[in-house]
């Protein structure tokens, strides 16, 4: 796959053309709309959903106040069980990491599962270029990966493909790199299903390294959890001769306790069912049975900088259910790859700027302002997320970032005018006689033919900002005009 994230424009230009594009709207809004009716429905009937909610947003906050003692206690039992684990500071650190474990046993090809973790270091990419062929193994990915597209979404990465799209892919693309498409092969869902299990048996089969994610890592024993719907995973996990487990150190839960909440939690918010059809665990080596060689790779890559933001670190919680994805009407009408990241919709505005800070990149910026901040994203969490907290708290780093920047932001310059406006009556008086001016001169305007157009280039100072946004016309005449004339 050669398409990538980097040099993406900032979110209301990317925006702006996924809105154009009518077929990807109508897919995203069935897709969305199908995920959030089965969400609600098994959520229903759980009485005791909003204890499970608060249990679970306690559970993260506890373990990550104390991430340090958890993590060296993960490590701890992992090695007890015969696994290797390492350290990655960021995400070139843990792209070295596996590449040499892989270039160790000499092969050109590995399998993989489905992980956010390898997606946002660039694992793929950083494998192609040592040579190495990375293989995706979940639906949704493969099809991705033969498209040459981009992920976007965090449960279903291809959900702005219809199944039509999905057969053209497929025919074209799967025997370019094995076995292809058969013959005949229509769009009909079992069908896709059916050639994709044809076209990764063999792969699954011929690899001697597999490498995965992990949706929890539980300290006290060292096990690693992944959870999945499609068998593809298992898969991964027990044939190869190698493991390699690409972990965020924030994965971390102290015991098997506290797992048992985020397994109900978890498949209930994201795929809408009562339970994983696949929950994988495994604790290091075991002799005879599974990988007889298991790397961990513990990374940062910038969640301890999200832990020291004491209002942003609750994103931290996140457990990749997706949820605030499918209910977000932003997300719902632009898609995933307006958000330029692996991590899309609400939850993607706030974790980007966390883990890569605020300041330096147009695009990452502009994220926490994609929402309406309607809160619907808050109420579906199952880790109770404030996202829109964190969306005004990062909209207020990302101004205090560009206050000395020259030239300013228009954005400075209009608060600049309005506070030394407001800090004088008689300015203030001034700039409302302005105002009714720029209002008379507005309502004129929309009154001649053609409506703005008929004074060329001459918009009243809100234009642009009113273009998108419900914001009156200032009136004609103000209240201290107003109570002037009155003779109050």
């Amino acid at each position: 796959m050669t398409a990538t994230f980097v040099g993406m424009p900032a979110f209301p230009a990317a925006a702006r053309t996924a809105l154009a594009d009518t077929q990807l709207r109508q897919n995203l809004a069935h897709a969305t709309g199908t995920i959030r009716a089965k969400r609600a429905k098994v959520v229903g009937e759980v009485d005791e959903w909003e204890e499970l909610r608060l249990a679970g947003a306690a559970i993260k906050d506890n373990t990550l106040h104390h991430l340090d003692e958890h993590l060296v206690r993960l490590e701890a039992s992992l090695q007890e069980r015969g696994a290797v684990v390492h350290w990655a500071r960021d995400a070139a650190e843990a792209c070295a990491i596996v590449a040499e474990v892989v270039r160790s046993h000499d092969v050109e090809e590995v399998v993989k599962v489905k992980s956010m973790a390898t997606q946002e270091i660039g694992l793929n990419e950083a494998l192609a270029e040592e040579g190495i062929l990375a293989w995706e193994t979940d639906l949704a990915e493969l099809i991705v990966q033969l498209g040459d597209d981009l992920p976007s979404h965090i449960l279903v990465p291809a959900i702005h493909r219809n199944r039509a799209e999905i057969r053209e892919i497929f025919r074209r693309e799967m025997g370019k790199v094995g076995r292809p498409a058969p013959e005949g092969l229509t769009d009909v869902p079992a069908e896709l299903a059916g050639a994709a299990r044809l076209h990764l048996r063999e792969k699954f089969l011929r690899a001697k390294v597999g490498i995965s994610g992990a949706n929890f890592a539980v300290a006290d024993t060292g096990t690693l959890v992944v959870v999945e719907s499609e068998g593809n995973g298992r898969m991964c996990l027990t044939l190869p001769e190698v493991l390699i487990s690409v972990v965020g150190i924030e994965k971390v839960v102290p015991t098997w306790s506290d797992l048992d909440v985020f397994l109900q939690l978890l498949p209930r918010s994201s795929t809408g069912e009562r339970m994983n059809p696949y929950t994988s665990t495994w604790s290091g080596v075991t002799p005879g049975d599974g990988p007889q060689e298991v790397h961990v790779v513990l990374v940062d890559n910038g969640r301890t900088n999200a832990l020291a933001d004491e209002v942003g670190r609750q994103a931290l919680r996140c457990i990749r259910c997706s949820a605030c994805l499918n209910v977000c009407p932003v997300y719902e009408r632009t898609g995933g790859h307006a958000y330029g990241s692996v991590y899309p919709g609400p939850i993607g505005a706030i974790l980007n700027p966390l883990l890569r800070g605020v300041g330096d990149d147009a695009q990452v910026d502009s994220l926490p302002y994609a929402s309406s901040l309607c809160g619907a994203c808050f109420e579906v969490c199952p880790v109770r997320i404030d996202i829109p907290e964190v969306l005004v708290h990062l909209r207020s780093k990302v101004v205090d970032a560009h206050r000395d920047q020259r030239p300013p932001k228009a954005e400075a310059v209009a608060m600049k005018s309005a506070a030394w406006a407001f800090s004088d009556a008689r300015r203030l008086d001034l700039a409302e006689r302005a105002s009714g001016l720029f209002g008379r001169i507005g309502r004129r305007r929309r009154s001649l033919p053609g409506g703005r157009r008929a004074l060329g280039r001459l918009p009243w100072p809100g234009s642009l900002w009113s273009d998108a946004r419900d914001l009156p016309r200032p009136p004609a005449e103000s209240f201290r005009a107003w109570w002037k004339r009155e003779g109050r």
